[in-house]
This record gives structure tokens, C-alpha cells and sequence, in this order.
């Protein structure tokens, strides 16, 4: 059972085709977990609303919404951003642990609290990516699990201080590589015992035990440069340690292009954000990102938008719509969180069935002071640019979602999430000229939603 659970993960970090798997098909587990069989047809109608909600997402929500999933554990798939019942599947079983109905569909709430914990298993490991000094190759590495890094001509290694965890990217030169002749190499290194075996024509997957230890080789080659990556673990630390495994596999670009270096994800086609009007003549503030490279900003119930102001250092925008009546601009003045904040918002239509109601969420502030501040845990797509209120439910700044970075073919999402405080909030109105003149509290009605098409 432990080999026929090992295998099944192997297969799923390495993308295998369901041809060439050598177990019987079976629902995505972690090694060592019970395998549950599936269906082999392809997604069964009970599935398809599910589906039908995941395609409507960008290839980068995807991608985020995978790896929080793999983070928590739920999730073992190669992350790609495709969808797939066992990505539905992971989002049911995510929904039961947290004793919500199973519907394969991700509330806002339930989002927000996925991309919570995943930020945090990323924090408790030291989760960063970075380049080996001698190759260029990109990798996730869990700093905290393997703090201490030894680098020479050959590659680097980084390992635990008492040696349970290590990671090993190794470089050489070999004529005439091909992946299979890398994997039986490495099938024959002393004290391993390989229980899988993957061999596609770029990479190579090994998985097995290695003096005790559990292990995971992915390798490949480019010319006759050759670099492999290993990871080594105690068996006693994979509840900890194979989670990030899969994060690494994914991670891993063992020959990135300089094109692909870490940079922002592709903007969606629509994107959606939150504005809250500030002025009785149409004065709107917004997230920059969001309302960046639009060829058309919308605010439903008021048409065109346009923006007219933007601050670089702070990421916000401010947007003008004209001849709007019966504004009612929130007052931006008098707030005071010390800890805990409510995020109003209006969550991206794909988060509650095509609506737009405004919502509001909580989180807690890492820190105080007049300056912006980081939030934790993240509110849901559409939330950017939202107020932020405390628990007097006055104005005290303008929630903000960092995009997330392709690193290579990985994506890793952004966990940062910040408040730009009041202070700054009114210091970009009123270089541009514009006098807040809202009296009242009540932030829904000073609310709207923003749309940005791009080519």
C-alpha cells in the first residue's frame, strides 16, 4: 500500500498521462495516504458547475488556487492551471475539513481562508525562490527547513542542522545525455531503492528510499549540461516536508529562458476591483493595478470611468465618472484600528455566481502607525481597493492585493496584502486637487464596482 500511495504521488508531481501510470486510477494522495479510486471517464455532470466556474478563472487564479490547495494538503497534481476533477475534488475536501457544504466552489470566505493558510505553511517553511549561484536554475527553496546552504563549481546543497532534510542541485557534463540513461544512473547510486519511475523526453521523476530516507529526484538536460534536483527526507518529517515537495517540483526550471524570469503574471482580459467615491462630483478611488493598460473602465449603474491620477509608491488610482448623481462619498476621517479591520468589498463575479453584492471580511493588521501596513489573512478577487474600517466602522485606508510573479513556469502567488493608510489616502487626493467631501459612514453606498477590459 505505501509503494501503490507513493507511486500515485510521484505521478501527479510529474504530470504523467493516465496512459502511462502504473497503478490504477485513483483520486490524487499524498504517500502514504489510503488511494480512493475515481472514475476514469472524464468529469462526471455532478462536477461540471464546478468545472464551469474554474474555466471562467484566469490561468493565474488557477495556478494560485492549486497551490494553496497543494499547500494545505489537499492537492498533489502537478500545478499547471488546468482544471481537472481532482482539482474540484481537492476543493470539496478543503470545504469538508472546514465543515463547509462540498460544492467545488470556493465562497469568498472559504478563498480568503485557503490563501490564509497556504501563506502561512509558506511562512512556517521559509518558502522562497531563488537562483542557484552556479547554474541559473530557478527553485522553491523552505529556507527554514534548510537553512544552512554549502555552494561550489558542481551546484549547491541546502540542509537542515541536523542533516533530516536536504536538497541537492547537483550540474554536470555528460555527452550525449538522454533522460532515460540519467534516470538509470541515478536508479543505481549505493542505499536507493527506487519504488517509481517516470522518464518523458525533457525530465526525468525517481521516488523511493535512500538509507531510510524518503527521496525525489527530478532531472533533465540541455546540450550536454545536466542538472538534477534531489530532495532528502526523514520519513518522520513527510507530513511536513511532501507538501513542499510538490511546491518544488513545480518551481523547479532547470534551464529558465531570461524572458522567464520572475516577473508579473499575465493580466486578465476583465479584471475586477472595488472603488469607493470620495466626492459628490464623481471622484473615485481605486487599486492602480487593477486599473492599469485598460482600454475601457466601467463602473456598473454609472458607465465609463476614466482615470485620471495614479500614485506609484502607494498603488492607488484615482478614477472620475461624470454627470453621476445621488453619489454618496464616504467619510475618510476619524478611524482608528488598533488590531482587527473589516474589508468591504465587492467580491470578483466568479466568487458568487455572476452577482455583485458588496461583503465584508476581516483580518488583522501587522502593524500600527500612520503608514501602510500588511493585512493577513487576504480577501478574495475583487476586493482590491475595498475600504478598510475599524471597529467603529470609520475609514482608516484602502485594502490593496499584491499581483503574484511567474518564476519560470511557476507560479507563486502573492501573500502580501496591504492597507494604505487614511493619511496617505488623502495626501494623493489632494495633490490632485480633490477635497473628500463625504459625511457618512455608511461605506455599501459609497461602494461600487470597478471593471477593467484589456485588449
Amino acid at each position: 500500500m505505501r509503494r501503490l500511495a507513493t507511486a500515485t504521488f510521484i505521478c501527479a508531481i510529474a504530470a504523467c498521462a493516465p496512459a502511462e501510470a502504473q497503478t490504477p486510477p485513483t483520486q490524487g494522495v499524498l504517500p502514504g495516504a489510503k488511494p480512493k479510486p475515481v472514475a476514469t471517464q472524464a468529469v462526471r455532470p455532478a462536477v461540471q458547475a464546478p468545472a464551469d466556474t474554474a474555466n471562467g478563472m484566469s490561468q493565474a487564479e488557477r495556478l494560485s488556487l492549486q497551490s494553496d490547495l497543494a499547500w494545505v494538503g489537499q492537492y498533489n497534481g502537478a500545478i499547471t492551471g488546468d482544471v481537472s476533477e481532482r482539482m474540484v475534488n481537492a476543493i470539496k475536501e478543503y470545504q469538508k475539513l472546514k465543515g463547509g457544504k462540498p460544492t467545488g466552489v470556493l465562497n469568498p470566505q472559504e478563498r480568503a481562508g485557503l490563501a490564509d493558510t497556504a501563506r502561512r505553511k509558506q511562512e512556517g517553511v521559509g518558502w522562497k525562490l531563488v537562483t542557484e549561484p552556479t547554474s541559473g536554475a530557478r527553485l522553491g527553496i523552505p529556507t527554514k527547513l534548510v537553512p544552512q546552504q554549502a555552494t561550489d563549481a558542481n551546484g549547491s546543497k541546502w540542509t537542515s542542522p541536523t542533516g533530516t532534510v536536504q536538497v541537492v542541485l547537483s550540474r554536470r557534463k555528460e555527452a550525449n545525455p538522454t533522460t532515460a540513461a540519467l534516470a538509470d544512473r541515478e536508479k543505481k547510486e549505493p542505499g536507493r531503492t527506487v519504488d517509481y519511475t517516470v522518464v518523458k523526453p525533457d525530465f526525468f521523476v525517481l521516488s523511493g528510499l535512500q538509507n531510510l530516507k524518503k527521496f525525489y529526484i527530478r532531472g533533465t538536460f540541455k546540450g550536454d549540461e545536466v542538472r538534477i534536483l534531489t530532495i532528502l527526507y526523514d520519513q518522520a518529517t513527510e507530513n511536513t516536508v511532501e507538501p513542499v515537495v510538490i511546491a518544488m517540483s513545480s518551481a523547479f526550471t532547470a534551464f529558465p529562458a531570461a524572458s522567464l524570469a520572475a516577473q508579473p503574471a499575465p493580466r486578465r482580459s476583465v479584471d475586477y476591483g472595488t472603488g469607493i467615491v470620495v466626492s459628490q462630483d464623481g471622484a473615485v478611488i481605486a487599486d492602480r493595478e487593477v486599473t492599469d493598460a485598460c482600454v475601457a473602465i466601467t463602473i456598473p449603474g454609472f458607465g465609463h470611468a476614466e482615470r485620471i491620477a495614479e500614485d506609484k509608491d502607494h498603488g492607488l488610482a484615482l478614477l472620475r465618472i461624470y454627470g453621476a448623481r445621488g453619489l454618496k462619498p464616504l467619510a475618510l476621517s476619524g478611524g482608528n484600528a488598533k488590531s482587527s479591520v473589516d474589508i468591504v468589498g465587492i467580491a470578483d463575479p466568479q466568487s458568487q455566481g455572476g452577482g455583485a453584492a458588496v461583503s465584508t471580511v476581516k483580518a488583522q493588521l501587522a502593524g500600527n502607525g500612520p503608514g501602510d501596513v500588511s493585512l493577513a489573512p487576504a480577501p478574495g478577487l475583487g476586493f482590491s481597493g475595498a475600504a478598510t474600517l475599524d471597529g467603529d466602522g470609520r475609514f482608516v485606508g484602502i485594502t490593496l492585493l499584491k499581483p503574484g510573479v511567474l518564476a519560470g513556469t511557476a507560479f507563486v502567488p502573492s501573500s502580501q496584502v496591504v492597507m494604505v493608510s487614511a493619511e496617505n489616502t488623502r495626501a494623493f487626493l489632494a495633490a490632485n486637487g480633490v477635497k473628500p467631501d463625504g459625511s457618512s459612514l455608511d461605506v455599501k453606498a459609497a461602494t461600487l464596482r470597478v471593471i477593467c477590459v484589456r485588449k
